[in-house]
Formats: structure tokens, C-alpha cells, sequence
């Protein structure tokens, strides 16, 4: 009968730690922003399943559908990506935007940007070696 309960408990456990985790890997802000409405916000983080925003977020309503554009400052180039999504919550000058699905486009302009990243930290470690 313990061994029931001990057994239910573990996988309780184990399906909580997987619902928690993260669909996608997180980016801290850098050098990019957001452009929404014409307004441009600084990034906090990002993934390519959303965007943590910092600034005045009164203008937005919880669910509220948004077209933008991200634009990311590169080693050598800027590279800008239209899409849309919706405000998912907000907070203490912070709001998340959640992205619609990804177009292919989109979806290779995310892998670029996230191969240029990689290369920077990599280059930034070999420089402090």
C-alpha cells in the first residue's frame, strides 16, 4: 500500500518538473528591441516563443493582439523581424508578449540570430582565455 503511494508521489513529482520547464531557451535582452504601435521598448529576455518587455505597459490589456517588430543589433549587420502575438501578462513596468507560431521565415531568421549569438560568446571566451 506505501509502496503505492510512495510510487504515486514520485510521479506526481516528475510530471510537475516537466510542466514547468521552458518550451524554448531563454536570451537575455542584448542589443535588441521591440517596436510596437511605434513605441520602442528595451528587451529583457526572449525566446522564440516570446519576449519579456520592460516599460510602461498601461496601453495594453492583457490578450490584446499586437503586430511588431524586433530588431537585433548583430557583430555586423541589424537584422529586423516582423511578427505578431499577444500581451500574455503584465507587471511592474515588465509585460510578456507571446509570439503566434512561427513562419519558416521567421524561424530562420530566430536560428541566425541565435548562431550569431553563440558565435559572439564564443569569440568573448576565447578573448578572456
Amino acid at each position: 500500500m506505501f509502496d503505492k503511494l510512495i510510487n504515486a508521489l514520485k510521479f506526481s513529482a516528475i510530471n510537475d518538473d516537466q510542466d514547468t520547464r521552458r518550451k524554448h531557451l531563454r536570451h537575455s535582452g542584448g542589443q535588441c528591441v521591440a517596436i510596437i504601435d511605434g513605441v520602442t521598448y528595451p528587451i529583457s529576455n526572449w525566446s522564440k516563443g516570446g519576449i519579456v518587455l520592460v516599460g510602461d505597459d498601461r496601453s495594453f490589456g492583457v490578450y490584446d493582439a499586437k503586430d511588431f517588430t524586433l530588431r537585433f543589433k548583430l557583430n555586423d549587420k541589424v537584422v529586423d523581424i516582423d511578427h505578431s502575438g499577444h500581451i500574455l501578462r503584465k507587471g511592474r513596468d515588465k509585460f510578456v508578449l507571446q509570439f503566434a507560431p512561427l513562419t519558416q521565415h521567421v524561424e530562420r531568421k530566430f536560428n541566425s540570430i541565435i548562431d550569431d549569438y553563440m558565435a559572439q560568446e564564443f569569440l568573448k571566451s576565447q578573448a578572456h582565455s
